[in-house]
């Protein structure tokens, strides 16, 4: 740490993720200086979880004990104080939590969070504070009863997608309180307000009911996203015509600024951690909004997470919604808006194509990078040749909603059609990226699309997750998705979303004026040496428009096989 950032003012970004919480401390000039983590399963093995939730098979259903969250709150304050972090300079917390959970506060929350007593622990002093003592996880898929009561409700997922920025999800919030409000009406009727995971942790350290946070909201199904308030039909969805005020007054109001100060720390933190009295509050968002503030992201640049699942993140200034993806308002930037596309078959697909050339479940990719290099574009030696495009869903799919199998095609870009076929092992490397890239290309182009005299391309696209580092990968995805200015492999560390948590916590505070962008600050401060490296140089002549050429026959073969008019070989 350099002797300017020994003095600097502290910024703390927390990320209440599924399996821990974690925390990033960074001064002024952006610079980490210090992190910790409570990991649920090991640090608070007395909860019982696996993976940070409970798994009920029998109904679908997959939660999380909010008791949990708030122990692990001390414990990790706790750590921060033993290893000697100096409270006294943070002037700032913001952060970020699982996106769709939600938590469900008694009628006696708000006296409990007013008088919190610091020679106590959180835990001791929050019983009887909430209603109910589970939240619901994003892995939940028990409300699919909710989700089609909503979809007729609205009109169909496009009327639902045009409204909320999406068609209705078993994870989203909406349906996850009608479920409760059939199943346990009780429950319900003793609720006062309702957060989410984001906002209730805002909650605690603030010490009062926190507002949801303006993108953040926009994964519940009950936000008018162009309205920029709660959709009355979406309300009476949820709770009736009879209930849907009083739905209005147990969500609150959403702030529509993400660098509002919300108000000073809780005294609880002040006298327990030694925070300063005035310590701002700004509102924390999701998981995936706060990823996008980990680096200054510009618009029409892309973010490709290649984890587990595959998710593809963007600014942009459309709201073109649509029921194949996510729209979300933008964290921080009135005008602006997020794109999300999430594959749950992601590095899964990718893993079971290297398995088989592997022969066994080994981790090396080397069979398979050689496999992608020693393949031409779309398996294709000549012009003459047809194409040839694989679809890989090891797991039944979202992105589009299809059942799991393994599809084959070849096609004709002269006569446009499209076939079933077969071909080696050796070309399913290259067919499972471009598959993968081609359909991030096809849902990402109505948000490229700048005029009718430009062409669908991302400015820079950056990778990160663990494919990140596999240079066939990210060779394929440049060439399909032709970035205007390259591609990047981006490494802001294993935190993220508490990062972007920190940053957001820093423009709140030191921003000239409301007026001062979030990307206008933090790009001022951000220095790319050591987090950003070229790996490709995105677009490539007439390659590009190549991959264009057969967009059309991918997207038949997506209709084929949502409609059960492909048979797919068993994955």
């Amino acid at each position: 740490m350099s002797t300017s950032d020994s003095t600097s003012d502290l910024y703390l970004g927390f990320d209440l993720s599924t399996q821990q919480l974690k925390a990033i401390v960074i001064t002024s000039t952006l610079t980490p200086i210090a992190q910790e983590a409570v990991n649920f399963d090991t640090d608070l093995p007395h909860y019982a979880v696996s993976k940070g939730v409970h798994v009920n098979d029998a109904d679908h259903s997959v939660y999380a004990p909010v008791a949990m969250w708030v122990e692990a709150v001390d414990l990790l304050l706790s750590r921060f104080k033993s290893s000697g972090l100096d409270f006294s300079r943070i002037k700032g917390i913001s952060g970020a939590g699982q996106q769709h959970g939600s938590v469900y506060w008694s009628k006696d929350a708000s006296k409990t969070l007013a008088s919190l007593d610091p020679k106590k622990t959180l835990l001791e002093q929050f019983e009887g504070v909430f209603s109910h003592k589970w939240s619901p996880n994003w892995q939940d898929h028990s409300t699919e009863a909710e989700c089609d009561h909503f979809e007729e409700k609205i009109g169909g997922p496009v009327k639902l997608a045009e409204i909320s920025g999406s068609d209705a999800h078993h994870r989203f919030t909406g349906p996850q309180i009608l479920k409760l409000r059939k199943q346990h009406p009780e429950i319900y009727d003793a609720t006062d307000r309702i957060s989410l995971v984001s906002s209730f942790l805002a909650s605690v350290f603030l010490g009062k009911i926190a507002p949801i946070d303006i993108s953040d909201v926009c994964g519940m199904n009950l936000w008018d996203i162009s309205k920029a308030d709660w959709s009355d039909v979406l309300l009476e969805a949820t709770a009736g015509a009879e209930g849907k005020e009083e739905l209005r007054r147990k969500l609150g109001r959403v702030e529509p600024d993400g660098g509002a100060n919300l108000g000073a720390i809780s005294s609880y933190f002040v006298s327990r951690y030694g925070f300063p009295s005035d310590t701002v509050i700004t509102p924390f968002t999701g998981d995936n909004p706060a990823t996008i503030l980990a680096l200054p992201l510009r618009p029409l640049d892309v973010i490709i997470s290649l984890g587990t699942s595959t998710t593809v993140l963007m600014s942009t200034p459309h709201y073109i919604p649509s029921p194949d993806y996510h729209m979300f308002a933008h964290p921080t930037t009135s005008g602006l808006y997020m794109f999300m596309l999430c594959y749950k078959n992601g590095a899964l697909a990718r893993e079971m194509v290297r398995n088989a050339l592997n022969g066994d479940s080994s981790a090396d990719w080397a069979k398979f990078d050689k496999a992608i290099t020693s393949t031409p574009p779309l398996c294709r030696k000549s012009e003459s040749d047809p194409t040839k495009l694989g679809i890989y869903f090891p797991l039944p799919e979202i992105v589009p909603n299809a059942p799991k199998g393994t599809y084959k095609f070849s096609y004709d870009t002269a006569s446009k059609t499209l076939t079933p076929t077969t071909w080696p092992l050796e070309q399913d490397a290259r067919a499972i990226v471009e598959g993968q890239a081609l359909s991030m290309r096809l849902r990402s182009a109505p948000l490229l699309q700048q005029g009718p005299s430009t062409i669908a391309q991302p400015h820079r696209v950056y990778l990160v997750g663990g494919g990140s580092k596999n240079t066939a990968i990210s060779q394929v995805l440049g060439d399909v998705l032709g970035a205007a200015d390259g591609v990047y492999e981006l490494d802001v560390g294993g935190n993220a979303c508490a990062l972007g948590g920190a940053y957001k916590a820093l423009w709140a505070v030191e921003r000239e004026s409301k007026e001062q962008s979030f990307d206008d600050l933090i790009s001022k401060r951000w220095e790319e040496e050591g987090r950003v490296k070229k790996r490709g140089e995105g677009y490539v002549e007439g390659l590009w428009e190549q991959y264009g050429g057969v967009i059309g026959g991918f997207e038949e073969a997506e209709r084929r096989i949502c409609k059960g008019e492909a048979k797919g070989e068993s994955s």
